[in-house]
């Protein structure tokens, strides 16, 4: 069985990269083409890609306090934060040219992603102990 890097820098940094990456996608217009032709396959992207980023926060929140976990706190806070940021994306959105913002139907792919990726990483957490 594989483990897992167990430093919590690690598991923030991860999370910071992913957020520059999303913020940096974000800044630059859609691309016709970029996507298969599939009616709201963004959601599909936006989803899995805010899997990634509650898997990597609440991978970060477990290996604060690992002892006993705080399962509630862990996935409480993990799905307000990614919540936040996908909301702010949104936002962020609106000003870059060729891409619409504000969509709340890519904001609840983003929440429902991020609380998925929590909830798969709290069912795998036990290879980070």
């Amino acid at each position: 069985m594989t483990r897992l890097p167990r430093n919590p820098k690690f598991w923030l940094g991860a999370f910071l990269l992913w957020f520059a990456v999303l913020w940096t996608f974000s800044s630059f217009p859609a691309q016709e083409g970029f996507a298969p032709p599939i009616d709201h396959f963004d959601k599909v992207t936006h989803f899995g890609y805010f899997f990634g980023g509650g898997g990597l926060l609440s991978a970060w929140l477990f290996r604060l306090r690992p002892d006993p976990p705080d399962w509630k706190a862990i996935l409480l806070t993990t799905i307000l934060a990614i919540a936040l940021i996908g909301g702010l994306d949104e936002y962020h959105q609106t000003f870059t040219p060729g891409r619409s913002g504000n969509d709340p139907y890519d904001w609840l792919a983003d929440v429902l992603g991020a609380a998925a990726g929590a909830f798969a990483f709290k069912r795998f957490h036990h290879r980070l102990k």
